[in-house]
């Protein structure tokens, strides 16, 4: 086997098929992205090479930066539910009566798709006969809102949604990290004298740092180009003030069939995600990372 391995020849037979398919399905395609943005083109007609026009007209479009604010504070929001998320993995890891049937309760979003949830949360915001405003009449409040048509409340109802959807995602990473601290380090600090609070906040939540760290560059980058729930919800209504910059790519390049303007946004889209990424990986490196 060490002889294998060590062929250099044998080891660039064994990457080339992962390789290919990087390249074909990733690279390949944000290139192809890039050029397209770069053309005034309605996706069936001949391109026409405009340059960074595209680019510089992006940068003036109010609609393209109201969208970016949406999906950065759809990032904001998807990072503050990881704490809930965390604390309930917390919870269920004290082996607590239930907590194999709330594990499986909370996986439940996963196994349907969006567009599902999406009727289910439409259904529940149901100005008329929903099922949150029938529990707030029931309550006193008169006149509840229409909450997917109200600017004021769509986007926060829309969130609702969205950390509904994938709680069971992140409970499960987080449920697998803490299962892999030893028991011996808990059993450790309850003989010293410790509560479950500070056994949870200052031993447990320390070393699944870098599951944390990876799970905040999750939550912020799948915000930024997060698309389907939201249009099939409101469409990026009621007059944009739902709107992601995946939906307004989606827009451009499809309805209004801008498909070069559409591609500047998406490649842009791309840009901010890396930076992000960056920013968010330099933010959260630490030298001095835990073992145990």
């Amino acid at each position: 086997m060490n002889k294998v391995m060590s062929n250099k020849l044998i080891i660039a037979l064994y990457i080339l098929p992962a390789f290919l398919l990087i390249v074909i399905l990733i690279y390949i395609p944000i290139a192809v992205t890039g050029y397209y943005g770069l053309m005034n083109w309605d996706g069936i007609g001949d391109k026409t090479f405009i340059g960074l026009a595209n680019y510089s007209e992006l940068l003036q479009d109010s609609k393209f930066w109201v969208s970016a604010g949406n999906s950065f504070l759809l990032a904001l929001f998807s990072t503050i539910s990881l704490i809930g998320y965390l604390a309930i993995s917390l919870v269920l890891a004290g082996k607590i009566k239930g907590s194999d049937l709330l594990r499986k309760i909370y996986l439940i979003p996963m196994l349907l798709s969006s567009v599902a949830i999406a009727q289910l949360w439409i259904k529940i915001y149901d100005p008329n006969n929903g099922m949150l405003n029938s529990l707030l009449t029931t309550l006193g409040i008169e006149s509840p809102p229409a909450w997917l048509a109200n600017p004021d409340f769509v986007l926060y109802s829309i969130f609702v949604a969205i950390i509904w959807q994938y709680a069971g995602f992140y409970i499960i990473i987080y449920s697998a990290a803490l299962k892999g601290i030893p028991q011996s380090l808990v059993e450790a600090a309850k003989i010293d004298g410790a509560t479950p609070i500070q056994i949870a906040y200052k031993i447990k939540v320390p070393l699944i740092s870098g599951t944390i760290k990876t799970t905040i560059i999750l939550a912020i980058v799948g915000s930024l180009k997060y698309f389907d729930l939201i249009y099939v919800m409101t469409g990026g209504g009621p007059n944009g003030a739902s709107e992601v910059i995946a939906s307004y790519m989606y827009k451009e390049a499809f309805s209004s069939r801008n498909f070069g303007y559409g591609s500047a946004i998406g490649f842009s889209l791309l840009i901010l995600a890396l930076i992000t990424t960056l920013i968010i990986t330099k933010l959260t490196s630490s030298k001095d990372d835990l073992q145990y």
